[in-house]
């Protein structure tokens, strides 16, 4: 069936349509009312050495060159940065940060990309943290932020690193305002429009369906009840019986010897 056609069998059954999919709007309305609203707030830390560097100097009487922070990155960095991401990314330290599993709030700390096994994207650590309130998301993404510190400060003290030479984290991007996420209420929303409309479209070409077959059995028995109306007139004979060369019979059946 092209377009118009399909136009003019929702036209007909309008009464149909209409009802199908003004109940698929107020579905709409109830799932978009009983999704929460999250929200988000991320920051990006940045893994550094010393202005001295990561060693100390081999001679004390030669103090070693002082370098910019900023200049100075190198895969030791980058795989420190991976300890964190891994460390971070533990259920149990998730539970200790107040991220329970199934709660409304939860954070994740990765290194940008996709692959979190990945050292190609430097000495960063890009935390993201969503709570069902804007002060939650920004509380625990705070908290992730002083816990990475803690973590790192612990584990170059656990090697018994020179203190002078401790790596420590820069906030790149302090944490950002919360902002509320909705997409996850529409796209269920735009779901349950889809599906009524889908649906209206089925109510109305069953109904369709049904009132052409019942058009079309009407047709086909109405030249036969004619005929059955026709012969009861014609003497009262019973429609079992047929005429004889034109004539019905007068009063029974016809006997030949």
């Amino acid at each position: 069936m092209d377009f118009w056609g399909t136009v003019l069998v929702l036209l007909r059954r309008w009464y149909i349509v209409m009802p199908t999919f003004a109940l698929s709007l107020a579905t709409a309305a109830g799932i978009y009312s009983t999704i929460p609203t999250t929200y988000i707030s991320s920051a990006v830390l940045i893994l550094t050495t010393p202005t001295t560097g990561g060693s100390l100097p081999s001679n004390p009487n030669v103090p070693n060159g002082l370098t910019n922070p900023m200049l100075n990155f190198d895969n030791g960095l980058n795989v420190s940065a991976s300890i964190l991401i891994a460390v971070m990314g533990t259920p149990d330290m998730a539970v200790e940060l107040g991220a329970v599993e199934g709660g409304d709030t939860s954070f994740k700390v990765t290194n940008g990309g996709n692959n979190l096994e990945s050292l190609a994207t430097g000495p960063f650590l890009f935390i993201e943290g969503e709570s069902a309130s804007a002060q939650g998301a920004l509380d625990i993404v705070t908290r992730v932020i002083a816990r990475a510190r803690r973590e790192l400060f612990e584990r170059q003290e656990a090697v018994k690193a020179p203190r002078v030479t401790y790596i420590t984290t820069y906030e790149a991007v302090p944490p950002t305002t919360p902002e509320a996420q909705r997409g996850r209420k529409l796209r269920a929303v735009a779901a349950a429009v889809g599906v009524g409309a889908v649906a209206s479209l089925c109510a109305a070409f069953a109904a369709e369906s049904f009132a052409w077959t019942r058009r079309a059995r009407r047709r086909d028995d109405g030249p036969a009840a004619a005929d059955h109306t026709d012969a009861e007139e014609a003497g009262g004979a019973s429609p079992g019986v047929s005429a004889l060369n034109g004539r019905l019979p007068a009063g029974g059946p016809a006997v030949r010897r």
